[in-house]
């Protein structure tokens, strides 16, 4: 790989991290499991986007809303379709679902495998490391809404507001 197509490959890399943080973020699924291979292994003996599809929409049923936030990112480059690395984020969470009161702040490493998959990079693997988890001081969704830009404290519009959002909690369990 030259410099450029190196370059153009870290950054690819870091969208991909930056993309996994907002789609979890807003329940879009559909958009998040796009962002691994096609054969994604999920679990011990399941394979594929849409056995990673039920996976995500299982478990993201036990939080609400979700504030992903990428920090440092190591991209090791192994050929022009492979590369490893890390990433850290700092998660808040509702833990327990959207009617818990309950929210945590998590510390969070990634150490992922990457691999070009028709013509884009993915994700092959992905583990999750926690670093730690701590109670948050406040629920900040007690708290009377922003009126943002005109207070700085309170609850804003969003997630709640995205029409992906809506769909993921209307559609149930299923």
């Amino acid at each position: 790989m030259n410099d450029v197509q190196k370059l153009l490959a870290y950054e690819e890399i870091r969208q991909l991290a930056a993309r996994y943080a907002v789609y979890s973020d807003a329940r879009d699924i559909d958009k998040l499991v796009e962002l691994f291979v096609p054969d994604v292994r999920v679990g011990r003996d399941t394979y594929g986007r849409e056995a990673l599809h039920k996976d995500f929409s299982r478990s993201f049923r036990g939080v609400g809303i979700t504030f992903l936030h990428v920090g440092n990112h190591v991209i090791d480059l192994i050929d022009e379709d492979q590369a490893t690395g890390i990433v850290y984020c700092r998660g808040e969470i509702q833990d327990g679902g959207i009617d818990s009161d309950r929210f945590i702040i998590h510390a969070i490493q990634y150490h992922d495998t990457y691999q070009r998959a028709e013509g884009k990079w993915c994700f092959v693997r992905r583990k999750h490391f926690l670093v730690y988890g701590a109670p948050l001081g406040e629920n900040p969704l007690s708290l009377d809404p922003a009126n943002w830009p005109a207070s700085q404290t309170g609850i804003g519009s969003h997630p709640q507001a995205l029409d992906t959002w809506k769909r993921f909690w209307a559609a149930g369990s299923g």
